[in-house]
């Protein structure tokens, strides 16, 4: 089994819950041999100053980002006083029922505002009421960027994150890397034309030759699958295609029940390309952001 996994339960509560995994359910923790980076603590830092200066004039001092804002009372005055938001939940929440509740109404707010669809949050009620590190951070970052479109935030933070799934197999482990700000290398390259922009903005007439190569590279290796991809944009939405090609390149076989074979549905689409860019990420092929969607 993978160590780091046993040195996160060795770690404070605010790494791992106490309770086990449920069968089923996969969560993601910052490696504690991450937490101490230097680049994180200035993000922390600088949210909980900026929290801090915000709030000031309702005394609410913040000193820890997850023992603070679990329960959504700094996060409901917080909302309140940077978007001028009336949420219709009470102030105090004592209860863990009461705080699930708050948590659910000013989530739902936050992607209201920021016009995210549920596939795009890196946070949910469960995660930042338990004291959940990784997701508080990205929740945060993604209010400043919103409503305090001014803050500095340090750019390139990013953590190493075990993800631990609870499989009928027992405990699976994984590691990754995760931008939690923006990567500003990738920012200026993309702002850069690069092969394919040249080959859109000044050469379209060579387009069809290309995609003529990649259908022929896709089909050399799909093929033995006895698979046959004619268009790459319409075939490679679902992700099924892309996934089928990835296993195959890796040298690895995806289970079905990993994955929609025939995907009925958006969100069975979605679920198909979001595990094709955690492979892809995984195993160190692409460090930049993707939109799923």
């Amino acid at each position: 089994m993978d160590p780091d996994f046993l040195n996160a339960f060795a770690q404070p509560p605010t790494l791992v819950t106490e309770n086990v995994i449920a069968q089923g359910e996969k969560r993601k923790l910052i490696k504690p041999t991450s937490r101490n980076n230097p680049k994180l603590e200035e993000l922390k830092q600088l949210l909980i100053d900026w929290i801090n200066r915000t709030l000031q004039e309702e005394h609410i001092v913040v000193k820890s980002l997850e023992e603070d804002l679990y329960d959504g009372l700094v996060l409901h005055h917080l909302l309140e006083n940077l978007g001028s938001l009336k949420l219709d939940v009470d102030k105090i929440a004592l209860t863990e029922k009461k705080q699930r509740q708050k948590l659910s109404v000013i989530l739902e707010a936050v992607a209201k505002c920021l016009q995210l669809e549920e596939s795009q949050l890196k946070w949910s009620v469960e995660s930042i009421l338990a004291k959940d590190l990784l997701s508080t951070l990205h929740l945060l970052v993604a209010i400043a960027k919103h409503f305090a479109p001014h803050l500095a935030l340090p750019p390139n933070v990013q953590v190493e994150t075990i993800i631990i799934e609870n499989t009928s197999r027992g405990l699976k482990t994984a590691n990754a890397m995760e931008y939690i700000t923006e990567n500003k290398d990738n920012i200026e390259a993309q702002s850069k034309d690069d092969a394919f922009d040249e080959l859109f903005s000044r050469a379209p007439d060579k387009l069809d030759a290309v995609k003529k190569v990649f259908l022929q590279f896709v089909n050399e290796h799909v093929g033995k699958l006895g698979l046959n991809v004619n268009d790459i944009k319409s075939q490679f939405s679902d992700g099924v295609i892309l996934l089928l090609l990835i296993g195959q390149l890796e040298g690895y076989f995806l289970h079905l029940r990993n994955f929609f074979l025939t995907p009925a549905s958006t969100t069975e689409m979605l679920h198909n390309v979001n595990l094709a860019l955690d492979l892809l990420a995984d195993g160190g092929l692409l460090n930049f952001s993707v939109n799923s969607e």
